[in-house]
């Protein structure tokens, strides 16, 4: 029997193993499951089209992940990313990059119930498939009512790589919009890095924002840093202002 040897790999690992041509990925889609089949495969059968046989589609692949280092980075690449890849074309690269919006809309569409964001790990888990990919910084508002569910999220900026500026008359005037009644307030913006450490201007606008909480008389439950747990020297991939004592 002919045999390919590929690799795949996902965050953590990278494997070598050989694929028996008639076991070709779509084929132990259709048999195991869509969980059986690893992240090469998977895209392999995306890529796989006319005059891009299996064995092709697993190579092609098998470098993307390699450039790319996991499926996870692949978020944030753009069609031009793609197209680097000896075998994607600007088509394919398109469709590749409509794929991964999909799923990022899919994870951030309304929930049936909003979620209660009472603590930061919760906050942080809710902005994980918002913040993946972003290369700039973006602050957020979110509207809170008495038993700490979300009435509204606002994006209030979106600033550069390195830095997002923020007034607090932009951060509280949602609140005063709002025709729900809002109980609080928690703010949250994501480090491009991925190290969810504050810098010094974090910190200022953090205490900026306590004050003029305080003199509105509107509750500022929380500021959160998003990053990602691999750049995190803690190992939360979030950082929490009131957690550190600074709320």
């Amino acid at each position: 029997m002919n045999q390919v040897t590929f690799s795949w790999g996902d965050q953590s690992t990278r494997h070598d193993f050989k694929m028996a041509v008639s076991e070709q990925p779509q084929q132990r889609l259709e048999s195991f499951g869509v969980k059986a089949v690893s992240d090469t495969e998977l895209l392999a059968i995306i890529l796989q089209g006319s005059g891009t046989c299996p064995e092709q589609a697993v190579s092609i692949a098998s470098r993307l992940l390699a450039q790319a280092g996991s499926i996870v980075e692949l978020a944030g690449w753009k069609a031009a990313d793609y197209r680097r890849v000896k075998g994607i074309g600007q088509i394919k690269g398109l469709q590749l990059v409509a794929i991964a919006e999909i799923a990022r809309r899919m994870m951030t569409s309304q929930r049936i119930m909003a979620p209660c964001l009472d603590a930061p790990e919760h906050i942080a888990a809710h902005f994980a498939p918002i913040v993946l990919g972003l290369e700039v910084e973006k602050f957020w508002v979110l509207l809170l009512n008495r038993k700490n569910r979300l009435i509204r999220q606002v994006e209030v900026t979106s600033g550069t790589a390195t830095a997002s500026l923020v007034h607090p008359r932009e951060v509280f005037r949602p609140a005063f919009r709002e025709s729900a009644p809002v109980s609080a307030i928690v703010c949250v913006h994501n480090h491009p890095s991925g190290s969810p450490e504050p810098s010094a201007a974090d910190v200022r606008v953090t205490r900026t924002l306590r004050e003029a909480a305080r003199t509105i008389e509107i509750e500022l439950l929380d500021h959160v840093i998003v990053g990602n747990r691999e750049a995190d020297a803690n190992g939360l991939g979030y950082y929490s202002f009131r957690d550190a004592g600074i709320l």
